[in-house]
């Protein structure tokens, strides 16, 4: 274990789901894992392939622990749209991230580079399998 947090991207979580992710890989390279309240919502309202993909989100979600956000997340945001047009929800997983003092673990990486040199965008790729 190596001490670091990690906030995971929607996209992260789904994959896990599929079984695309070297989780042991990832568990050596993290060992806390959070998420923002905006991915407990976008991967809960994602259509899955069948009830078992669904289950392990769900058990997934039990073990990672999911950060509201308030009003100083909400400032990071706005702060970072008036900056960048970036899309809300990406907003407020780098708002979250930050305050939270982690990187951003996600496959859409592009997105949120540029906006804040104090969140690490660290690139889904090195986890598939």
């Amino acid at each position: 274990m190596s001490g670091n947090k990690i906030l995971l991207d929607s996209n992260v979580i789904i994959s896990i789901s599929k079984n695309k992710i070297d989780i042991d890989r990832l568990f050596y390279d993290f060992d806390i894992f959070i998420v923002s309240i905006i991915t407990y919502m976008e991967v809960l309202g994602y259509e899955f392939k069948n009830v078992s993909e669904r289950k392990i989100i769900e058990d997934l979600f039990e073990l990672i622990e999911i950060i509201e956000t308030d009003i100083i997340i909400a400032n990071e945001v706005i702060e970072y749209r008036k900056l960048r047009k970036i899309k809300l929800p990406d907003a407020i997983i780098l708002g979250t991230a930050k305050l939270q003092e982690c990187g951003v673990l996600t496959d859409d990486w592009d997105d949120f580079l540029g906006i804040d040199t104090k969140v690490e965008i660290v690139k889904l790729e090195k986890y598939f399998k």
